[in-house]
């Protein structure tokens, strides 16, 4: 029995996907040459993705070097409680922490994986002192500086 969430793909709906993930603003003109088919077909497998959830949106991406936040630490957070509570605690405020690219839960020696990105060293340790180190339940972290990013966002850089 197939799952409900699980979409099938044909070739052209790879491609409509593989080209959208690298140039979002592409015309349907442009998208239907590309992938070989009419504008009309091209446009309703576009919409089939979009009602399916397998496109969830579009969005600018933003150089976060230019922006002046090049530096980069993933932190190892070890709670004192994983109760259902206290996941959902920690969960809802890493959520509002705007420096919290990425939050995961582990199946590990630790709870979660967070990826940081801030302007500096310094401004680094204030996210962790003043925010990480103050969610909810919260007993260790550890943390561990990114010298160079190699691929990110799915990119080779």
């Amino acid at each position: 029995m197939q799952d409900e969430w699980k979409v099938e793909f044909d070739r052209f709906d790879r491609l409509i996907l593989d080209i959208l993930s690298t140039d979002g603003r592409i015309s349907i003109t442009d998208l239907a040459g590309k992938i070989g088919l009419s504008k009309s077909p091209t446009q309703a497998r576009l919409k089939k993705l979009e009602k399916t959830g397998v496109i969830t949106g579009y969005r600018a991406q933003i150089d976060p070097i230019r922006m002046g936040r090049d530096h980069v630490a993933f932190v190892e957070v070890k709670l004192s409680d994983t109760r259902e509570a206290a996941l959902r605690a920690f969960n809802e405020g890493v959520a509002a922490i705007p420096e919290v690219e990425e939050c995961y839960m582990l199946a590990a020696h630790f709870d979660y994986l967070l990826k940081v990105r801030t302007q500096d060293m310094r401004d680094y340790r204030r996210v962790l002192g003043e925010k990480i180190s103050s969610l909810p339940h919260v007993a260790q972290s550890s943390t561990h500086v990114a010298m160079q990013a190699v691929k990110e966002d799915g990119t080779s850089l």
